[in-house]
């Protein structure tokens, strides 16, 4: 059964500036992608069809139309012949509503996964725009290579150089909802530059990330930590340890990330937040990309 890996992204730094009349807010983010993902695979069928299964597949439950399906629709819709049916399945490995673009990483994999299995003559633009119009997310998610994103987060440009980052996930278990954040950062008034930072052409250790790093920010950090105070305890927890060079929320939030100098610091980070925290979700991995769909 063909099958498309679904990587976690991360926004190693968020901007996010003051909203357009249309309502969308500018950003610019560096985004990179973890080695630990969902999972997209796809098999004949008499319809379009989608099954979740999984660990986090419960929180998903009743959604419906969600990105896989409508990206799947929009790639049939752009294809501009008839389409065999195709049954999808989700394997649903990553927190929901995390702020590790798990819908759009979804959504992408399906896009990816249907063109080949399908032999769909559709482009590499034509594949981007489909992704795009999913999301803010959609374009990045696409690809899963590091990237800095601009405007909606559609107009994307190559990350500085950097090497495979070792780092640790955690999420506490408290959904962030994206919506309420965008509120609560939009009441406080506390527009960022969207420029994009100086910054060098490639970085050769994990410490000359995390140092340039914690000159930038993540504009949504605070507004996120309002909302799921149990998301602040694991930052804080994550701050105090002696692996982390440096945490941050990711995204809207709901899952921190902390960069570590190497896999062993990492998996010491790992297995005692583990113990500490045994009902929150930790995640050693890996953060560059983009991954092999084998992954």
């Amino acid at each position: 059964m063909p099958a498309a890996f679904a990587p976690a992204k991360v926004n190693l730094f968020l901007h996010v500036g003051a909203p357009e009349p249309s309502g969308y807010h500018p950003i610019c983010s560096l985004m990179t992608f973890a080695d630990v993902g969902d999972r997209v695979s796809a098999a004949g069928a008499d319809a379009l069809d989608l099954v979740v299964d999984g660990p986090f597949a419960r929180e998903l439950a009743g959604e419906g139309d969600n990105l896989v399906l409508r990206a799947a629709r929009a790639l049939i819709a752009e294809a501009r012949r008839p389409v065999p049916p195709i049954a999808l399945r989700l394997e649903k490995r990553l927190p929901v509503a995390s702020g590790l673009g798990g819908g759009s990483s979804d959504a992408g994999a399906a896009l990816r996964l249907m063109r080949e299995a399908l032999a769909l003559d559709v482009s590499d633009a034509r594949l981007e725009a489909v992704a795009a119009s999913l999301g803010a997310d959609g374009a990045a998610c696409l690809w899963g290579r590091p990237a800095l994103a601009q405007g909606r987060g559609e107009r994307l440009s190559p990350a500085p150089a950097m090497p495979v980052l070792d780092a640790v996930l955690v999420n506490p278990g408290a959904p962030v909802s994206t919506a309420e954040v965008y509120r609560r950062f939009d009441a406080a008034g506390a527009f960022g530059s969207v420029e994009p930072p100086a910054a060098p052409d490639a970085f050769e250790s994990p410490q000359e990330v995390a140092a340039w790093l914690a000159g930038q920010r993540n504009d949504l950090e605070a507004p996120a930590l309002a909302v799921a105070p149990a998301v602040g305890a694991a930052l804080e927890t994550l701050r105090a340890e002696p692996e982390t060079l440096l945490a941050r929320v990711s995204g809207s939030g709901g899952t921190c990330f902390a960069l570590c100098a190497g896999d062993i610091e990492a998996e010491s980070l790992a297995e005692r937040l583990q113990a500490l925290a045994p009902d929150w979700w930790v995640v050693r991995c890996r953060l560059g990309g983009p991954w092999t769909d084998a992954a």
